[in-house]
């Protein structure tokens, strides 16, 4: 005889064999019973809650021969087909497979047609979510208005990926986790019916590692009990998935307490060695801990979590460890879990983490460990972190301070009070020019005043021309610093510099990172034929910049204008007096 899987042979086939949702079938019977079905329902919860088999239930429930019943009778023809899925009446679309819009336009079609073999038609689309942007739409008018004959159960993993438009239409009941005791209790009913012999323990575990899923623990029983001829215990069940006993847990935990890093890396061997994989044993690890922190900080915190099998044996391994232990071990268990996504070779990244554990001291808190532990459990005497902003500012300002000593030693101190005045100052070497905001003064270039004098020389008109093919050049060199790159603008070259404005702060920061700014460089030698230093500056920095040359410019040409030649120009309305009276008869006062 063909063999069946559990979790098929127990597919709840009535509303009372559906375990852990009796909220929702409580609320679908009295709506059967009083008459008051609605035309389309949304199931969502996580895998194997039973939200396809409530939706098949319910179907046969309205169109049972013996009903409308609160329960199918699965004795009728119509409950017997409609379980076998021979019923074209009701159909389950996957819709994964059937996601696009042609197919909801032919299921709009279908719709307006009359069953011919049951009481009312009814779709069951399962994995809902997975229906395209094009296909929800056309859904909409015949799910808000399905002809009466028409019934609609949608059925998700993921209803936050669903329009609120679907999601108003339907009446929501969301599926929760199967718990612990209620698993336990059906698998021990499903061995005694099938003749597997097996301890409380074991089911226990099994339950545990479904996470709420009644098929993944069926699932789970089912290749176990194959693999011992129906006869399941707690060892061979931990041997079976490669979990940890929680007993293993406690020596690791006692070598990590005793500092004992030799039965540490032993231990690790021997789960490698088991099969078990160093991201599960991390995984595993870390809820101990959070088990252990719980107990040791909340009476009776063992009905708060499903893992906890002797209580007292967990409060005896609690007392051990100190709150600021237990805090700072699962910090590191959680870094070093987030960094094990990509490592290549995560069994040293556990091994690492276990090392780092022997380390902390049993009353303090390790300073190395600065990186993942809060501000507040920091002792006081260790040093305040600098801001990173404050180090920028500081190697711009060691960066002008080398500028001008560099030109001082050109000019023998000449430029001494111009470099001064142009440094950081407030005022400009022109005496003329405003000076910039004061939160980015300290960001400026020195020599600001020599780079707008050659704004317009014939150099910098030749990089312009050329700006393109740099910008094609430090793409081929990387493609990351050509998009950090690219909002700059070249503004200007002074000797073997050249000034580039940019619109965005972090683009410049970015840019003016060590790594990047030897890329740039590079290229700036490789297609103009010359080496150049790269000094960057915001643009709205610049723009107050020659805002300010161009007013300077204008106050001169007009001071020029007012004292031409020392005397007044004659206006023309003198000319004309002159005329009309005479020399004589007219006097001019200024």
């Amino acid at each position: 005889m063909e063999h069946i899987a559990l979790y098929r042979a127990w597919r709840p086939q009535s509303f009372q064999d559906v375990v852990g949702q009796q909220h929702i079938i409580q609320t679908l019977q009295n709506a059967i019973r009083e008459q008051r079905v609605s035309h389309a329902y949304l199931f969502s919860g996580p895998r194997g809650t039973g939200k396809t088999s409530a939706a098949k239930i319910l179907a046969k429930a309205v169109n049972c021969e013996r009903g409308p019943a609160t329960e199918p009778c699965n004795e009728c023809e119509s409950c017997r087909r409609i379980t076998a899925g021979s019923v074209m009446d009701v159909q389950e679309i996957d819709a994964a497979s059937n996601r696009g819009v042609e197919e909801i336009r032919d299921l709009r079609e279908k719709v307006k047609y009359a069953p011919t073999e049951v009481r009312q038609k009814v779709y069951i689309i399962d994995e809902v979510h997975m229906l395209t942007t094009e296909a929800f739409n056309a859904l909409l008018k015949t799910l808000e208005e399905p002809p009466p004959h028409v019934m609609f159960i949608l059925a998700t993993t993921e209803p936050h990926k669903l329009p609120a438009t679907i999601i108003s239409r339907c009446q929501r009941f969301d599926f929760r986790r199967v718990s612990l005791d209620e698993q336990t209790e059906r698998l021990r009913r499903i061995c005694q019916e099938e003749g597997i012999k097996a301890d409380d323990d074991a089911l226990q575990y099994i339950a545990r590692l479904s996470d709420g899923g009644m098929r993944d623990a069926l699932s789970v029983l089912d290749q176990i009990s194959s693999f011992t001829g129906d006869d399941v215990t707690y060892q061979q069940v931990l041997n079976m998935t490669g979990g940890i006993a929680s007993e293993q847990f406690g020596r690791l935990a006692q070598g990590l307490l005793d500092g004992d890093i030799g039965l540490v890396l032993q231990m690790v061997e021997d789960f490698m060695q088991e099969g078990k994989s160093a991201d599960k044993c991390m995984e595993n690890l870390l809820y101990y801990f959070r088990d252990l922190l719980l107990i040791k900080m909340v009476p009776r915190a063992d009905k708060l979590t499903d893992r906890v099998l002797n209580p007292e044996e967990y409060k005896e391994m609690a007392s051990a460890f100190s709150r600021e232990r237990l805090f700072q071990m699962i910090d590191i268990l959680n870094h070093y879990q987030s960094e094990m996504k990509y490592a290549s070779q995560p069994q040293t990244l556990f091994e690492v983490a276990l090392l780092k554990l022997c380390n902390i001291p049993q009353g303090g808190v390790q300073q190395e460990q600065s990186h993942q532990i809060s501000p507040a459990r920091v002792p006081s005497q260790t040093a305040a972190p600098v801001d990173s902003g404050e180090i920028h500012i500081l190697k711009q300002q060691v960066v002008a301070l080398e500028q001008k000593l560099e030109k001082f030693m050109k000019t023998g101190g000449a430029g001494v009070s111009n470099a001064r005045d142009s440094g950081g100052s407030s005022r400009s070497s022109g005496g003329g020019m405003p000076a910039p905001r004061a939160s980015s003064a300290a960001k400026l270039p020195s020599q600001l005043n020599e780079y707008l004098l050659q704004r317009n020389s014939e150099s910098f008109t030749t990089i312009q021309k050329q700006w393109g093919s740099v910008l094609q050049g430090v793409k081929e060199e990387k493609v990351t610093v050509h998009a950090w790159f690219m909002d700059g603008e070249p503004a200007s070259v002074l000797d073997d510099s050249i000034l580039v404005a940019f619109k965005n702060n972090i683009h410049r920061e970015t840019t003016e990172k060590p790594a990047n700014k030897q890329v740039i460089e590079h290229v700036l030698e490789e297609k103009l034929g010359k080496s150049y230093h790269l000094v960057t500056i915001m643009q709205r920095d610049w723009m107050t910049a020659l805002e300010g040359s161009t007013q300077q410019v204008k106050e001169e040409l007009k001071l020029e204008h007012e004292h031409e030649d020392g005397k007044s120009k004659s206006e023309p309305w003198i000319d004309e007096a002159l005329q009309l009276f005479g020399e004589d008869l007219v006097v001019i006062k200024e």
